[in-house]
């Protein structure tokens, strides 16, 4: 993008005093995570199984093919090592000195690992399971990595703390992303189709002053934006915020 037009977006977010990143998937890939939808993404890795990711991440999968669930699971979900990338490591900074809310479908808790304090994990997090019969907590760090991890007090399967396919987002999660969307003087949108309901409509709350879209492919609601840039989140959003 044209040097001109990161200042201006640049001089209007300085007027801003309330802001909101909502994230998604890309923001996620520098640290090797890879997405759902491109040639390389998570929809590939369910070929050999014969269905569709949305399938496999299903609630009704969960509980009818448990084992099968979590074998994909521990496969292409949960990524050891991952670590914060540019992107992560920018909105920490800017949160540091702005009020900043961070709004991510991603599960992966690379937002909390960079250190950013205000985050709405909007899909769950890998990081934690509950007991599906006695409602038994663990972390990732307390259960096998392969395998379906059992309840050491009653030998139920734990089912990971992530929205699936065909449940509800939590209803604390999906107000505080409306509300800090609603309430905020700018949003900036990164690395996501806004594809999936409801945290697409998330935009369609703002009434701020500026909004910018970063998103390598359109998207639905690119029209509703102030900006849209087809480029590098974590690239851009150094060029947007730092030093801001």
């Amino acid at each position: 993008m044209e040097r001109e037009v990161i200042q201006e977006i640049r001089n209007r977010l300085k007027k801003a005093k309330r802001f909101v990143f909502l994230g998604g998937a890309g923001v996620s890939t520098a640290s090797g995570i890879p997405d759902f939808r491109s040639a390389d993404g998570i929809a590939k890795t369910t070929e050999k199984y014969g269905l569709s990711y949305e399938n496999i991440l299903s609630h009704r999968f969960f509980f009818e093919h448990t084992d099968l669930f979590y074998d994909f699971y521990w496969s292409s979900m949960v990524h050891e090592g991952a670590k914060p990338n540019l992107a992560h490591a920018v909105l920490k900074d800017f949160g540091d000195r702005h009020i900043l809310f961070i709004v991510t479908q991603n599960i992966d808790g690379l937002h909390e690992l960079a250190g950013s304090k205000r985050v709405i994990p909007v899909h769950g997090t890998i990081h934690s399971y509950t007991c599906v019969s006695c409602g038994q907590k663990a972390t990732l760090d307390q259960i096998p990595h392969h395998g379906v991890p059992l309840c050491p007090r009653c030998h139920a399967p734990f089912k990971p703390d992530v929205v699936l396919y065909g449940e509800p987002l939590g209803e604390e999660e999906l107000m505080g992303a409306k509300a800090a969307t609603e309430y905020a003087d700018a949003l900036i949108v990164g690395g996501t189709s806004l594809q999936v309901y409801p945290i697409n409509e998330l935009p369609l709350y703002f009434s701020g002053q500026v909004s910018v879209l970063i998103n390598r492919e359109p998207t639905p609601l690119d029209g509703r934006f102030d900006y849209v840039i087809r480029a590098d989140v974590g690239e851009t959003l150094r060029a947007l915020l730092e030093d801001l």
